[in-house]
């Protein structure tokens, strides 16, 4: 009966083939993205999309730069206070230290003398005259011995009032220290990012998107055609000088945290211009806005300051015609712009 049992056929890989190939297949379909799976690479963005999260970056570094600028200003004010008790402290010290000398030389001296008893030494004196005068002079260096130790005394408690203040200063300063540093982070990290996007686009494409940097010849000599019309309507000579100075840096490199003369920041640009004016303004966009008379948009004239966002975190200066001439970020010099290209938050009259 084995005799007429069929023989089992072997599977010669026909079956591992199509395992194979149903298995090659299905990679394949999920590296594809249709098996519904994620290893496919993600598209690159378009140079709008690059545009729209490179100008957002920027807006949140300008937002951190600011910060940086009134944490600096804070800092810088707090250091100018504790130099100066510090100096102040030692002044005290060194007349500290003058009248206890003093004090030790009498203090020797009397020792010195002995300690006799005034009506012997008058008694014993070959000339009582001589001695009585001697005595009423001795009479008055006590009494100024006594102001001196009182002097002293207050000069002891000035000065500890003064280090103890000085102490106080230390622990502002090193607060304002570590809140520099974090800011500062913040902005290299935005504008690092905004920097790596900007890499993936050619120079055309930033160019055309508004974040090539510029010709500063070309764009100071078209400044300066308009710069006498902008100073003739400013409303005072001041607000003049103040926009006469901003068409000179047209061109100028943005840099975060710069008050000119050659590069700045937005707030950095508009405190420069005015200063070169006679007018000294707040380091920050949220405190200039509060530097002078609210005007509404409507209301503009040269030499008005322009913000811009919810939180004030963008500032520009009014030269007519709906323009404005700002510092806009790194991958833009210092140019003129219109005034209605980002959200208007308010404008302000400094004189």
């Amino acid at each position: 009966m084995g005799a007429h049992r069929r023989p089992r056929q072997r599977i010669t890989g026909g079956g591992t083939g199509r395992t194979a190939a149903t298995i090659t297949l299905a990679g394949a379909a999920t590296a594809t993205g249709l098996g519904g799976g994620t290893g496919h690479a993600a598209p690159e963005p378009t140079p709008a999309q690059v545009k729209a999260k490179v100008d957002k970056l920027y807006q949140e570094a300008e937002v951190a730069t600011e910060k940086y600028n009134g944490a600096k200003e804070k800092a810088d004010t707090a250091e100018r206070r504790l130099e100066k008790l510090r100096d102040e402290a030692a002044r005290k010290q060194d007349r500290l230290n003058s009248t206890r000398e003093a004090l030790g030389s009498v203090a020797a001296a009397q020792y010195r003398s002995g300690g006799l008893d005034p009506a012997l030494r008058l008694a014993l004196s070959a000339d009582p005259d001589r001695y009585l005068d001697d005595a009423a002079l001795v009479e008055r260096a006590g009494s100024m011995q006594q102001a001196a130790v009182g002097r002293a005394r207050k000069d002891l408690r000035e000065i500890e009032q003064l280090r103890g203040a000085a102490r106080v200063e230390v622990t502002s300063l090193t607060s304002r220290r570590a809140e520099l540093k974090r800011h500062r982070e913040t902005v290299t990290g935005k504008l690092d990012a905004a920097r790596r996007l900007l890499s993936r686009l050619t120079a055309e494409e930033r160019a055309r998107l508004g974040h090539g940097t510029g010709d500063r010849a070309s764009r100071a000599s078209s400044g300066s055609r308009n710069d006498l019309s902008a100073s003739a309507q400013a409303p005072n000579s001041r607000a003049a000088a103040a926009v006469t100075y901003a068409y000179r840096k047209l061109g100028s490199p943005y840099v975060w945290g710069a008050t000119g003369p050659d590069a700045f920041d937005c707030s950095g640009l508009t405190q420069a211009a005015y200063r070169a004016a006679g007018v000294s303004l707040p380091r920050t966009t949220y405190a200039q806005i509060d530097a002078g008379r609210r005007v509404a948009l409507s209301e503009l004239l040269p030499g008005d300051l322009v913000f811009f966002y919810s939180g004030i975190s963008h500032v520009g200066i009014y030269v007519g015609d709906g323009k404005m001439i700002h510092a806009p970020n790194p991958s833009a010099p210092v140019r003129v712009a219109p005034v209605d290209q980002m959200p208007f938050a308010g404008a302000a009259r400094v004189v």
